[in-house]
Parts: C-alpha cells; sequence; structure tokens
C-alpha cells in the first residue's frame, strides 16, 4: 500500500534508474514527488489553428512535426527547421542557431510552440518556447492536441525528463493525494483564505485554467511560513524564558544624567527604542532583542542608555564590535558621551601587547570596568566578567552563531541586544528574525544633510575626477569604490589595484591609497587609520570599506559599475559619506544603459528601507536570506512582496501556539511538531529542549 514514505523506485514508470535520477533533483519518496511542483507552466488553454495563425500575431500552436533539419546560412548560422501540421494545415517553424534541437525533435511528435508569426518566404513561427506532448506513434496525451490545457513543466536531471516526470506525477497523482498528511490548523487556513493540501496540490500538478497554480503556490508558503514562524517563536521563548535573565530596576542614576549631557536631542524613534530596551530589561523575561537603524540614525546611543542601565544596577556590559577599527569607533564615541558621568570604558584590542591585554582583562575580571568594547578578543578563554549583565553586538551578522554564543555565555543569561545597520523589510524581518523583538530607527537626527547622489556614465568620468579634486583641494576627502580587486579576461571591469595606480597621476598632488579585502588586517586598519587621520585625501577601496569607517571629512564617493552591487550594498557604501556637517555627494558611473531603471530609484532616494523594498523586489528572498541559510531557511513557494499578510498571520499563530504548548508535546500537535522536524534540522534541535 503506497505511503507517504515509499520509495518512489516502486512507483510505476519509475524503477531503479529512474529512481537514481529523482535522487538527483532531491525526490526519494512518493511525499517528495508530491511537492517537486512545477518550476513553470505554458499555458494552451487558447491553441490557434495553424491555418488561423497570420503574420503578426502571438500564438500558441499544437501539431505533428511532419518533417524538420538543419539549414546553414550563407553568414554560417544553423537554423533548425520543422514543419508541423494539424487538422487545419501546416507551418514552418524555425530556430535560428539552435541546430542542437535536430537532436530532440524528430518527425511524428506532437509538438508545442509559442511565438510570434513572421514573414520569410510564408508564414514562419519563431518559437520562444516549445515542448514535446507526445512521441510518434502516442495519442494526443494530456488533451485533444494540447488544446484546453495548462501544462506543467517540472524541474527535470540527466535520464529523466519534464515530460517523463509530468507523466508519472500524472499517474500517480490521486494515490499520492490520498496519503498527503495536512497538519495546517483548520483556523488558521480559514483566516488565511486558503486552499486545503489535496486542493493546493493538485492546483500546481494539474491546473486547469491560467493562473489556477497561484492558490496552490500560496497554500503551500502558508505551511513552510507557519512551521518557519514555529521554529523561531520556540527559539525566542527559550531565548527569552529557558534561563532567566538579570532583573534591572530603573534607577535613573546614569541615563538621567546622560540624557542631560548629551549634545543633541535624541529623535522620536530613539526615544521609543530606549523605552522599548528598558520595558524588556526590567521586565520578567530575558531580552533578546534587534535594533535596526537606518546609516547615522544613532544606534549608538540608544545602546548606551541600555548599557548605563545595566551599569547602574551594578552590572557590566559589553559592546562587541567585528573590527578594530569600528572598535576604536566606539570607544572615542562611548568616552566623549561617558566622560561627564566620570566612566571610563575600556577597549579590548587584539593588538594591544600582552600586558596591556592582561592588565585590562584583570579589570574586568575583578569588577573594576563596568563599560567593556572589544573585538573578538573579548569571547576569549582568557577574558572573564565579574557580573555580566548586558551584550550589546554591533554589525551582528559579521559574527558565527558559536562566537555570539561564546561571549554571552561569559555571563549568566545576560540580556542581548544585537545592532544591525541593514535596513530591511518588516515581512523579510519577521521571517529572518522572527525569534527576536525588534526595533527600528528611521529618523535622522536634525540638520543632518542628504548625501545627493548622481547617475552618470563614462564619459561623464573626466568631469567627475575634476569634482573630486576640486572638494579634495578644499580640503575634504573622497572615496573611489570598485567591485573587483584585480583585472580580469573574463570580466571588462575597471579594478581597484590598477585604477589606484592611475588615480595616483591622474589626481597629483593629491594622496591616494589603497584598500581591500585581501590585505592583511593591520595592513588594511593602517591605511583606514590613515585615511581617517586625514593623511590620505582620495582612498580606493572595494567593499571592505562598508563597515567600520567613519570619516566627518569625507564628503565625496565615486562608485565605478554600480550594477554590480545590490542596492542595499550601494546604500551602505554610500553611508560611508554625509557623516559631518558638510554637503556631501556620491556619484555612479555605469555604461549599462538598461541598469539605469533599476539605479535611477536608488539615486533618489536616501531612504534605506524604502531601498530595502527596492533590493526585495530586485533581488528576490533567496539573495536577500543567504545571511541565514545556515541556520536553516528553506523558503521554496514564498514570495514576500505577495505574501507579506501570510507571515504575518502566521508569526501571530505560532507565537500563540507555543506560548499554549512551547515543546508541541500536546497529542494534537504531534503532526505538526513532526512536520517541523522534517522541514528543519534546527526544528529537531529546538524542540528536543525542554
Amino acid at each position: 500500500m503506497l505511503q507517504a514514505d515509499t520509495p518512489v523506485q516502486f512507483l510505476k514508470g519509475v524503477g531503479p534508474q529512474r529512481a537514481d535520477a529523482f535522487a538527483r533533483l532531491g525526490v526519494r519518496t512518493v511525499e517528495d514527488l508530491l511537492y517537486h511542483i512545477p518550476h513553470r507552466y505554458l499555458d494552451a488553454t487558447t491553441v490557434t489553428p495553424i491555418a488561423k495563425a497570420t503574420v503578426g500575431m502571438e500564438v500558441t500552436l499544437v501539431g505533428r512535426v511532419v518533417s524538420k533539419g538543419v539549414v546553414p546560412t550563407r553568414r554560417r548560422l544553423r537554423i533548425f527547421r520543422a514543419v508541423l501540421r494539424d487538422s487545419s494545415g501546416v507551418i514552418e517553424c524555425a530556430w535560428p542557431g539552435q541546430a542542437f534541437l535536430d537532436r530532440s525533435i524528430k518527425p511524428g511528435q506532437l509538438l508545442l510552440v509559442t511565438g510570434p508569426v513572421k514573414y520569410y518566404h510564408g508564414r514562419q513561427v519563431a518559437p520562444r518556447e516549445q515542448i514535446v506532448l507526445a512521441d510518434a506513434g502516442e495519442g494526443d496525451g494530456e488533451g485533444t492536441n494540447g488544446q484546453g490545457l495548462v501544462l506543467p513543466v517540472y524541474p527535470a536531471t540527466e535520464g529523466l525528463t519534464h515530460r517523463q516526470v509530468r507523466r508519472i506525477v500524472a499517474e500517480h497523482l490521486e494515490a499520492m493525494l490520498a496519503v498527503a498528511s495536512d497538519s495546517l490548523p483548520e483556523s488558521l487556513r480559514r483566516e488565511a483564505g486558503v486552499a486545503t493540501l489535496d486542493e493546493a496540490l493538485r492546483a500546481l500538478h494539474r491546473p486547469t485554467r491560467s493562473g489556477e497554480w497561484e492558490q496552490g503556490r500560496r497554500r503551500l508558503a502558508l505551511d513552510e511560513l507557519f512551521d518557519l514562524q514555529l521554529v523561531v517563536s520556540r527559539a525566542r521563548h527559550l531565548a527569552k524564558s529557558a534561563h532567566k535573565g538579570p532583573r534591572f530596576a530603573l534607577r535613573k542614576t546614569h541615563t538621567s544624567r546622560l540624557k542631560d549631557t548629551l549634545p543633541f536631542d535624541l529623535t522620536a524613534d530613539q526615544k521609543r527604542a530606549v523605552r522599548e530596551i528598558t520595558a524588556d530589561m526590567i521586565g520578567d523575561k530575558r531580552m533578546h532583542r534587534l535594533l535596526m537603524g537606518d546609516v547615522g540614525t544613532g544606534k549608538t546611543v540608544v545602546a548606551l542608555f541600555a548599557m548605563l542601565l545595566a551599569v547602574e544596577n551594578d552590572y557590566q556590559a559589553v559592546v562587541m564590535a567585528p573590527t578594530e577599527l569600528l572598535t576604536e569607533q566606539h570607544g572615542r564615541t562611548l568616552t566623549e558621551f561617558l566622560a561627564p558621568l566620570g566612566i571610563m570604558p575600556e577597549i579590548l584590542l587584539g593588538r594591544l601587547s600582552p600586558a596591556e591585554k592582561a592588565a585590562i582583562r584583570g579589570r574586568i575580571a575583578d569588577g573594576g570596568a563596568r563599560v567593556i568594547v572589544g573585538t573578538h578578543a573579548l569571547f576569549q578563554e582568557q577574558t572573564d566578567f565579574q557580573r555580566l549583565g548586558l551584550v550589546v553586538i554591533d554589525e551582528q551578522h559579521r559574527f558565527g552563531v558559536e562566537q555570539r554564543a561564546a561571549l554571552i555565555e561569559k555571563g549568566e543569561a545576560p540580556d542581548v541586544l544585537l545592532l544591525s545597520a541593514t535596513p530591511i523589510p518588516r515581512t523579510l524581518a519577521l521571517t529572518l528574525y522572527g525569534d527576536l523583538d525588534i526595533s527600528t530607527l528611521k529618523q535622522k537626527p536634525k540638520g543632518q544633510r542628504p548625501v545627493k547622489t548622481g547617475l552618470r556614465t563614462g564619459r561623464d568620468r573626466q568631469n567627475v575626477y575634476a569634482f573630486l579634486k576640486e572638494r579634495c583641494q578644499a580640503g575634504r576627502q573622497a572615496y573611489v569604490v570598485y567591485p573587483v580587486i584585480d583585472e580580469s579576461e573574463k570580466v571588462d571591469l575597471k579594478a581597484a589595484t590598477t585604477m589606484a595606480e592611475q588615480l595616483k597621476g591622474e589626481l597629483a598632488p593629491l594622496t591616494v591609497d589603497l584598500v581591500h579585502g585581501r590585505m592583511k588586517g593591520d595592513e588594511r586598519d593602517a591605511v583606514m587609520r590613515a585615511f581617517r587621520d586625514g593623511v590620505v585625501d582620495v582612498l580606493v577601496a572595494t567593499t571592505v570599506i562598508e563597515v567600520g569607517i567613519d570619516v566627518p571629512n569625507a564628503t565625496v564617493m565615486v562608485i565605478e559599475h554600480p550594477e554590480r552591487f545590490g542596492l542595499a550594498q550601494l546604500h551602505q557604501l554610500r553611508g560611508r559619506v554625509g557623516r559631518g556637517a558638510d554637503e556631501s555627494h556620491c556619484v555612479l558611473l555605469s555604461d549599462v544603459p538598461e541598469q539605469r531603471s533599476r539605479l535611477q530609484p536608488f539615486a533618489r532616494t536616501t531612504d534605506g528601507f524604502k531601498i530595502a523594498e527596492l533590493d526585495l523586489k530586485d533581488r528576490g528572498m533567496g539573495e536577500l536570506a543567504g545571511t541565514r541559510q545556515a541556520g536553516g531557511i528553506n523558503l521554496r513557494f514564498t514570495d514576500l512582496e505577495r505574501d507579506d499578510d501570510l507571515v504575518l498571520l502566521a508569526r501571530r499563530a505560532a507565537l500563540a501556539l507555543i506560548g499554549s504548548d512551547p515543546s508541541l508535546s500536546g497529542q494534537a500537535n504531534q503532526p505538526l511538531r513532526r512536520r517541523v522536524e522534517r522541514r528543519y534540522e534546527r526544528g529537531i534541535e529546538l524542540f528536543r529542549v525542554g
């Protein structure tokens, strides 16, 4: 009897050889095959009779291959041609430069083609797509001449064509649907207004009209979003409740003085974030929060209020940053803000001498150091804390899970605040960071000027260099950014190393230096420090400057080949200028006309969250979720542009279910728990605890 875990080998029409091919596609069981969804569809619901196909029409035709062959031209271009016949007439199809089709398209086959009808010695179709519906001698297969059909096209592999997959699925679909297990709560399905599981899978594998598959996709999207939210809600529950963190009291001894001595007023966003963090820290559950803010919105100051709340409760607070340069930057900022309070932060860097590091570690261990800033040196074995109450991790995505955990484990379940300068859309944040509470900073301090961004072509390069030189001779500094370090024969791109030498001549007498990711860390930091200190006028760089350099005197950035960068990455690069009071400029130099429509919206806004939305549309979920792929995020069916309502529904339902049954151990929730564990390896780990 057929079961969900029955190997596909035992399905009629498969056998050992095709089972091996299916395995290469990740299909090993009946359930795998049921979820092996078509990656596209050919709409044959409106098939045009061949006799009625006229020049200028876009048509879908179905006919038997009467003859075929490869025809060479005077220009040595080989054209594959085939003549199709249906009950109304014949027509020629031509595929220039695709002579290889001669090996797969054969006389007698029933062929579906879509494309425009042109005139060349008579009517001729130039197919954009074609699919073999039946071989010679076979019946019409799925319907009369394919008419009235939406044909699914499945992912295929060597030894297994999409047509063979379609036939196997079609033959066994009803039997496979009968063993499919639906563990989605009925109340959630009704609230979302999506199909039942068997309706959804039938719509995906056997749609009867164009667009019907979208109903199936949304149902499977809800399934995977709900499973993911169960995993992150469980992680959130464990992080906040499994270990009771420090319980802080609202004393206001240091925090009130900080507010009074700051040389600026907090923005409304900063005030709200401080209230949210304070409520977490004085609450009865451990804080596990992400502070996400655009470039220049003041995340460090918000984090400082949290750190002082820990200090005034006699705990230690620590900030970990991914680079020594960024750590030094935090150290300078905290020293400036804390000086009026009589608090001196300790700064622990890997480049310090052994004696200096030992002295700092001694003050951390005996409690003399209350506010600590450092790099990876913080989670090394030699570093011990007396009473660690708050861990702040800046640019948290640049640390591995184990590295973050190693620092957090230095205390007894300290509160955790993660900082990120990479804005992402709300639905994506809830998907990727559903295990965290999220505070958002969008407003920038009053008086901060937006960076003026211009899109130019290579013909404007000399004018751009002249502008850059003029600004630097007036006492300012500039960046010139390239997408690659070295030149390559494979890609025609300007490279940082080559252009650094060229610019030294073009921009003389300005001082030009180079920084890139293949340099040793101490060499890279030395160049960046020289730029920060004004010794270097123009810094030629790759994306290594994205994080960790704050030079208010830098007012010009030129980005070569901006089409090679994601929009969010361009925004992070642009954020290196405009950090002072002077007007700043970013110039995008691109010679790819088709990229202008992508780059112009970026040039018109400096709102990181709007740019994040554009980036999501541009690159899609797959790339943007890459930072958490290692954690097991696997969204095959979700489209976050269209499914934001499902994200919110799935999150709310998952939080409620985990709140009532944290380990899904109740009898009614066992099928759901098994499904989550099958889908996510991390789910097994999380649901084994507690």
